[in-house]
């Protein structure tokens, strides 16, 4: 991944490893839907960006090692597991303690998958942009 907004394609390439990662989280979500004590985890999508692209004042981040073993790590799914990765607030949890609600987490899959689906639309448009400025129009 990309560790800073590329000129060209700007914030897309972050943003389509955070939307994949929290589709991720959601289909986590959907299939523990039937499992007693389970709690419905989301991503602070902006914090995560934010967190995958560097700070506020524009310095960058230094790479994490999760573990000793580790040489460094993807800032952005350190940032999603760490910092942004959050509880969903329940909105009608059953009696075993589960919060996971299917409907609110199809919809949030639903939603994601178009912000996905822009970030990769966006980025092939500006590919095909820079591949016809290259080639002059001609394939």
């Amino acid at each position: 991944m990309i560790d800073k907004p590329d000129p060209l394609l700007g914030m897309h390439p972050q943003a389509l490893g955070l939307w994949q990662r929290r589709a991720e989280i959601i289909s986590s979500n959907l299939a523990n839907a039937d499992t007693p004590g389970f709690l419905a985890r989301d991503v602070d999508f902006r914090k995560a960006l934010t967190a995958a692209s560097g700070t506020e004042d524009g310095s960058q981040l230094a790479m994490a090692a999760t573990e000793s073993g580790h040489i460094g790590g993807n800032p952005a799914y350190a940032a999603a597991d760490a910092d942004t990765l959050k509880y969903r607030a329940a909105t009608q949890p059953s009696m075993d303690g589960n919060t996971v609600d299917t409907q609110v987490e199809q919809a949030q899959f639903a939603g994601n998958a178009i912000h996905y689906q822009a970030s990769l639309s966006f980025i092939t448009a500006q590919i095909h942009m820079m591949r016809t400025a290259i080639t002059g129009g001609s394939s």
